[in-house]
């Protein structure tokens, strides 16, 4: 853009020079050659300088008598500032306006008598304001353009008076009003561009009938709630966008047979896929994240011209890897975390202008498959159950690729040549080593006389090595399933003992009022035929025994076990007791048990041991974002770190975090990107896609999880209410160095300030700080500090970027990475949401969008 925006001035300025720069004659007062000069030269151009008719000039489009200007096109000029009233607004018989492109940041009140404009565009500029109901007085617009800018607020009802509206852009602003009824009356749309704004509530009544004639909606990035009948009669229809949204219900109505690109990802769309009629024109086709079901290759035999299919993270039934014939014309295929199974057959071959291709979270069996290599960029078969050798087709095509990724399978990777850092980000998981004898760089030693003798040497010396090996794994294993005999056998005595139930922790005791183990019930949400007791969490967790003690957090104690069945699962008590009943703590623990989403850590079940409540969580097997951001070594347990015991990979290594993958994941800008959006949106949907809305009040980074996919989840949201009015205001605050400022006075104390959703978005731009400069929030060590007394993350970073020098406190782990632009960006994003003051802060959704777009830099 730089290099363009330069060279259009360059063109422009000698344009007039060449033609006009050696002429005296200056415009004449208040003609519409002189209101535009007048506006060049106080937009801080440096073409205003300019003679001769104004017709004449570059940019300039005037009526067929010469006299009246009825276009400017002054797109991409470095045109900044406010627009002065008495220049643009003086054009009267304007038609056509074209600012694009500039750093305009203000209108002026005359902009609005622009009566006879047709088109407008003022796209990516830096225009800041509400929106005025005088854009009513535009009668005869046709386009309107304003994307990309930072317009606020309600979009007035008035713009239905633009009854000749035909394309209307509002991308990428800030409004934060539901859709005006008053859109409906624009009947000659044929596009409406809404996307990544913060448009909220139900579409207007009668929406779909309203638009005969439209062609291309983009509702994408909102919080617009709705279902799919709302666009059934929208017959014209063949560019639909509505993702990451709340739109809800049967999906089946949506589709129809004009339609080219459809893209309904990231709501809660169910409904079943064979019913689903996907016609013959059909390009581009995203459902992924949402809750549909069916088998879905049954119904794409039509979509011959299909190049884009995402249907990843749904509720399909098993299916296998079929069909591919009618699909070759493919070029991306996300199938990811949709229940395949079998084996991947070579049919796959036949999609030769495949660029992208995800299998990754499934059930797939077997070898890898031949593969189409000639276009291909980005792989991702990990997290399956794939055996057997990469190909070596495949292996010589990876350094060529953007993305690969084969984690987590069974796979044999011989003399590979990557990198340790690329071994450990793309490689990770269940990869079994090579055998000696087809690894020849093993076997490339400097060739001598001896060589045969140090083979077999070798060869002995492992052979006695491995069976000091299994004698010790033996008598250790031996060791250990006595020791879990005595556990066993002493919690089925105690559980036929009369209660209560007594358990210790480094800090506390706490107690089950429980007088016979097996007649407390334990609910578990999606297994409710289950017959679970408490006594079963008794032996989940070898009798509450501290060797499976996690961690002991602000609201008590978390244990590690396996309940019947393999199910792995963290179990919480909340051992401060509350005020509520039984039957309200229930209904409240149910409620939340029906709260689902990718960024949040599951409620599995609970269990109502006396006056203990035991909430009862998917297990992370990952760790917490605390942990892994600080490397913090084995044995260190921070609040609520669940499972500081699954670094144990190397008993050599002192920190066991490395061990885990973690240490390549975290030297890049974009896994901590990944992080920080996830957990945005976990807390935007607690925010804006709960009713009514839930505050998490404790927002931190140990609250932040890593699940088997690596994919970041938000722990412990809601539990506060569980409790009573003077414990949740002693424990939901937030932690230290999280804590808004809103809630301390001056003396240290604490405020009473009410709790709000704005609390937890400065704990979000906390851990956003984190992610970004690798520091703790508090006792750590902060570089030429000086912007207060009391150093912590927040005042140094804030006072950092104030002064525009971001780029200084990058943690140098990230910092080689190539986005720093994006990283400095993420530092500024930060600041807007640890805001002294509550109101200036933005909302979660705002977050999301303003973390998504830094993507794009």
């Amino acid at each position: 853009m730089g290099f363009a925006l330069v060279s259009s001035i360059v063109v422009l300025t000698l344009f007039f020079r060449s033609n006009f720069g050696q002429q005296q004659d200056q415009p004449i007062p208040n003609t519409d050659g002189f209101f535009i000069s007048e506006f060049f030269r106080q937009m801080g151009s440096n073409i205003y300088n300019i003679s001769g008719p104004v017709c004449s000039w570059q940019g300039v489009l005037c009526d067929a008598n010469q006299e009246n200007v009825i276009g400017l096109m002054a797109s991409n000029l470095g045109l900044s500032g406010s627009i002065p009233d008495n220049t643009i607004g003086k054009l009267t018989k304007l038609q056509s306006l074209d600012l694009s492109s500039n750093q305009i940041t203000d209108l002026p009140s005359d902009f609005w008598s622009l009566g006879l404009l047709k088109s407008l565009n003022l796209s990516h500029n830096n225009i800041s304001m509400n929106l005025p109901s005088n854009i009513g007085n535009f009668g005869s617009l046709e386009r309107l353009d304003l994307s990309f800018n930072s317009f606020y607020g309600s979009l007035p009802d008035s713009i239905g008076s633009i009854s000749s509206l035909q394309v209307v852009n509002l991308g990428r602003n800030r409004f934060d009003s539901t859709v005006p009824l008053g859109i409906t009356s624009c009947h000659l749309l044929t596009s409406v561009d809404f996307s990544m704004n913060n448009f909220s509530g139900v579409l207007p009544d009668g929406f779909g009938s309203s638009f005969p004639n439209l062609k291309r909606l983009n509702l994408a990035g909102n919080e617009i709630i709705g279902k799919g009948s709302d666009f059934v009669k929208l017959e014209s229809l063949t560019y639909l966008n509505v993702s990451e949204n709340l739109f809800q219900g049967s999906v089946v109505e949506i589709f129809q047979e004009p339609l080219e690109v459809v893209d309904l990802s990231g709501n809660h769309f169910e409904g079943h896929i064979s019913q689903l009629n996907f016609g013959s024109r059909l390009v581009y086709l995203d459902l992924s994240d949402n809750e549909i079901s069916g088998d879905f290759f049954a119904n794409l035999s039509r979509t011959r011209n299909l190049k884009h299919l995402n249907l990843a993270k749904n509720r399909f039934l098993e299916q296998r890897l079929i069909n591919v014939d009618s699909l070759r014309g493919l070029e991306y295929l996300n199938l990811s975390d949709t229940n395949l199974i079998g084996r991947v057959s070579d049919e796959i071959s036949s999609l030769t202008h495949l660029k992208t291709l995800d299998l990754s979270r499934n059930h797939l069996t077997g070898k890898i498959p031949l593969l189409s290599l000639k276009t291909l960029k980005n792989l991702d078969l990990s997290f399956n159950n794939l055996t057997g050798e990469i190909p070596i087709s495949v292996l010589k095509k990876l350094p060529w690729m953007e993305r690969f990724n084969f984690s987590y399978n069974n796979l044999t990777l011989c003399d590979s040549g990557f990198s340790l850092e690329t071994v450990q980000s793309a490689f990770i998981g269940s990869l079994n080593s090579c055998p000696i004898a087809a690894n020849p760089n093993l076997l490339k030693a400097k060739s001598h006389s001896h060589k045969g003798l140090e083979l077999a040497l070798v060869l002995t010396v492992s052979i006695v090595f491995l069976l000091g090996v299994l004698l010790f794994c033996a008598f250790g294993c031996r060791k250990k399933t006595q020791m879990w005999v005595v556990k066993q056998d002493s919690y089925k005595e105690e559980q036929v003992m009369s209660g209560p139930f007594s358990f210790q922790t480094d800090s506390t005791t706490w107690v089950a009022d429980v007088k016979v183990a097996t007649l407390v019930p334990v609910v578990i949400f999606e297994k409710p035929l289950l017959n679970f007791t408490f006594s079963d969490l008794l032996s989940a967790t070898s009798n509450f025994d501290r060797g499976t003690l996690l961690a002991e957090g602000r609201f008590g104690p978390v244990y590690r076990g396996f309940l019947p069945g393999g199910i792995h699962v963290a179990v919480k008590v909340l051992v401060h007791g509350s005020t509520m009943t039984d039957q309200e703590a229930a209904r409240e623990l149910e409620y939340l048990g029906r709260i689902k989403h990718p960024n949040l850590v599951p409620l599995t079940g609970y269990c109502l041991a006396g006056e203990q409540r035991i909430a009862i969580y998917d297990y992370m097997e990952n760790g917490n974002l605390h942990n892994l951001l600080h490397d913090l070594p084995l044995g260190v347990r921070t609040t609520e770190d669940w499972s500081s015991d699954t670094w144990e990979v190397d008993a050599n290594n002192d920190n066991g975090i490395q061990n885990a993958g973690s240490e390549g994941l975290l030297t890049t800008w974009q896994f901590r990107h990944k992080v920080a959006l996830g957990t945005a949106r976990a807390l935007a949907f607690l925010h804006h896609g709960c009713s009514p809305p839930i505050i998490h009040r404790d927002v931190k980074a140990s609250s932040v999880y890593l699940d088997y996919n690596l994919e970041p989840r938000l722990s412990d949201f809601g539990l506060s209410k569980i409790f009573g009015n003077d414990l949740e205001d002693e424990i939901t605050r937030g932690s230290r160095g999280y804590i808004p400022p809103e809630f301390v006075n001056q003396d240290g104390s604490s405020s009473p300030y009410v709790i709000t959703p704005k609390s937890d978005v400065y704990g979000f731009g906390v851990i956003l700080f984190e992610l970004i400069t690798g520091k703790k929030p508090v006792d750590d060590e902060y570089p030429d500090d000086s912007f207060s007394k009391d150093a912590n993350l927040v005042s140094w970073v804030r006072g950092l970027v104030r002064k525009n020098r971001g780029s200084e406190i990058i943690d140098p782990k990230i910092r080689e990475t190539g986005a720093e632009g994006q990283m400095v960006e993420a530092l500024k994003i930060g600041y807007l949401c640890t805001a002294d003051l509550p109101a200036k802060r933005p909302r979660m959704q705002q977050v999301v969008g303003l973390l998504k777009d830094l993507e794009q830099l």
